[in-house]
């Protein structure tokens, strides 16, 4: 019996709720299922080939995407949304940063 671990899914509403997709696209119904990070798409990050060539992330909203669709077809705002929610889903909805303040003499 072969061992298969399986990471939890999330189904994120699309921005566009999937009302410019054709009705036989699984993205017309407004919802994507996408799964949560692994060490495979933290690899996808900062991977520095994927990141000289501009397809990192890319590289990681296919590898998170479980809805079976064409990615080209995914509108730029959807694109987005999946990413933001794959960020939440990976790191929590807090950013949190440190800025200094310079003063200009």
């Amino acid at each position: 019996m072969e061992n298969q671990f399986t990471l939890p899914t999330e189904t994120v509403e699309l921005p566009s709720k999937g009302l410019l997709y054709p009705e036989e696209s699984p993205l017309s119904s407004g919802n994507i299922e996408i799964s949560y990070m692994s060490a495979k798409e933290e690899d996808i990050l900062t991977n520095q080939s994927y990141i000289k060539e501009g397809t990192a992330i890319d590289k990681l909203l296919r590898s998170v995407i479980k809805t079976p669709i064409n990615y080209n077809d995914l509108l730029i705002g959807d694109k987005n949304a999946i990413m933001i929610a794959t960020r939440i889903l990976g790191y929590g909805k807090d950013y949190e940063f440190r800025f200094r303040e310079e003063t200009h003499n």
